[in-house]
């Protein structure tokens, strides 16, 4: 033996005199109120998002191509502005909530109209004059000028140009004049004829010289073949026709907006999100988008974030590209379950939670208005003092355990070494800890202490089912 083994430090001595270590692990059940930071994904979306995708044809026209681009991404835009030229023809940006869906033509009524009406006011182009939704003179004189201040003729509205006009304007001419001749006809029936003979001496009588005196009479018309009066009312009736017609041709003439040069948002200022083509190539679908509105940022919760998260609560919007950050609050979280839509088959890098989320969709509004650059970029947000509603029943993660039945529970340690199975229903999750509630019939109270692990070596206490 030697000395070594004989002396031993004051510190040895004290640790070897100890209790040895507990064989299980073991943590209080606790009743506090659960808080932690909630980390996810969203997406910065706007509003409204439009997909500008013409159509120009007909005509001489083939394949519609992009002959000018007049804006880029993240670019803001005004109302009236140029997005655009395809075939040589503009498409531009007007103010309005109905998506348009027709072509507005003169003589056209609906609330459409109205929205053009209003949104040419609002450049400056009245059409008072014009009854509300109705395209009329006023209207067509409004979106010619319109058209000009962009560089461009408008449109006319019928196929055939000025020609049926024209036509129209002959008709009543020529209707014009049958009615004159047939009321001068009408006045020469109708007057005593100049060659009439004298009247016959005192004495004499019609018989004596050897005639008789016709009276004055309408019955020999234009020609001596129809009632002049007859006549005269059927040709101002052939007027009033054409008449009509002619007002019916200019009614339908003029300028047109086609449903294809127009892209109606319902706010300003707008963005560029996305431009998808190039000068020279054909369009085969959305050459850019438009999006209109405040900025917001869209995520999907899994349920046990959903618990931790209401609206009001303070969030922090980190775009990692950018490192742009921006504060802002939980608006909403829905309460059922959702899928995003693809964003107008665009995909970014990036969490797949944001590409292709399945969740309880929250809406977080920002404090200020985020940098328009940022419409479309996925963010990671970062939701402060989320908490449970109230104090719970909590134990940490590590307590919990899952049997081969599906079943979830905690294995309390009572004062007597023994452990009891207590079934409990998990809730929201926060800094390491979970929210447990027993079921019906199940006893668990704050103070308990439930195990949460087990030195290796050690066999295992006596087990009861609670």
């Amino acid at each position: 033996m030697t000395a070594g083994q004989l002396i031993r430090s004051p510190a040895q001595a004290i640790a070897d005199s100890a209790a040895p270590p507990p064989s299980t692990l073991t943590a209080q059940v606790e009743y506090r109120t659960l808080r932690d930071s909630v980390i996810v994904r969203g997406t910065v979306k706007a509003a409204q998002s439009v997909d500008v995708a013409p159509a120009v044809g007909g005509g001489d026209i083939g394949s519609p191509v992009v002959t000018k681009l007049s804006v880029k991404a993240g670019q803001a835009l005004r109302p009236g502005q140029l997005l655009l030229e395809v075939s040589g023809r503009p498409v531009f940006v007007l103010k309005g909530k109905l998506p348009v869906y027709r072509d507005l033509k003169p003589g056209g009524e609906g609330d459409d109209v109205a929205q053009l009406q209003a949104s040419l006011a609002g450049l400056g182009y009245r059409t008072s004059g014009d009854r509300n939704g109705y395209f009329g003179s006023r209207t067509k004189s409004a979106l010619s000028a319109f058209y000009e201040s962009v560089g461009y003729d408008p449109l006319s509205a019928r196929t055939d140009g000025d020609s049926a006009v024209n036509s129209a304007e002959e008709a009543v001419t020529a209707a014009e004049r049958v009615a004159e001749d047939a009321q001068d006809a009408l006045r020469n029936a109708t007057q005593p004829s100049s060659s009439a003979p004298a009247t016959p001496a005192p004495g004499s009588s019609p018989e004596a010289d050897g005639g008789k005196t016709e009276p004055s009479s309408p019955k020999t018309g234009i020609a001596g073949t129809e009632d002049p009066r007859k006549q005269a009312t059927r040709a101002q009736e052939d007027l009033r026709k054409a008449r009509e017609r002619l007002a019916e041709a200019e009614a339908e003439s003029g300028p047109m907006l086609p449903a294809a040069e127009v892209v109606f948002v319902d706010r300003f200022p707008a963005r560029v999100e996305s431009v998808a083509s190039r000068v020279g190539t054909k369009v085969t679908g959305t050459v850019l988008t438009v999006s209109a509105g405040e900025l917001v940022v869209n995520s999907y919760l899994q349920q046990h974030e959903k618990g931790l998260v209401r609206p009001g609560q303070h969030v922090e919007i980190l775009s990692e590209p950018t490192g742009t950050t921006a504060t802002g609050t939980v608006a909403s979280v829905s309460d059922n379950v959702a899928r995003e839509a693809p964003a107008n088959g665009d995909s970014q890098d990036g969490d797949s939670q944001a590409q292709d989320a399945n969740g309880y969709l929250m809406l977080v509004r920002p404090g200020k208005a985020l940098p328009t650059q940022l419409a479309g970029q996925d963010v990671r947000l970062t939701v402060r003092a989320a908490s449970t509603k109230g104090k719970a029943l909590v134990v940490p993660v590590s307590a919990v355990s899952a049997g081969a039945d599906g079943e979830t529970y905690l294995t309390v340690l009572k004062q007597d070494r023994t452990r009891h199975r207590v079934p409990v229903i998990t809730g929201t999750t926060g800094d390491g800890y979970v929210e447990v509630r027993p079921v019906s019939g199940a006893r668990l109270s704050a103070g308990d202490r439930a195990v949460t692990g087990v030195r290796a070596g050690v066999s295992p206490l006596s087990e009861e089912r609670e």
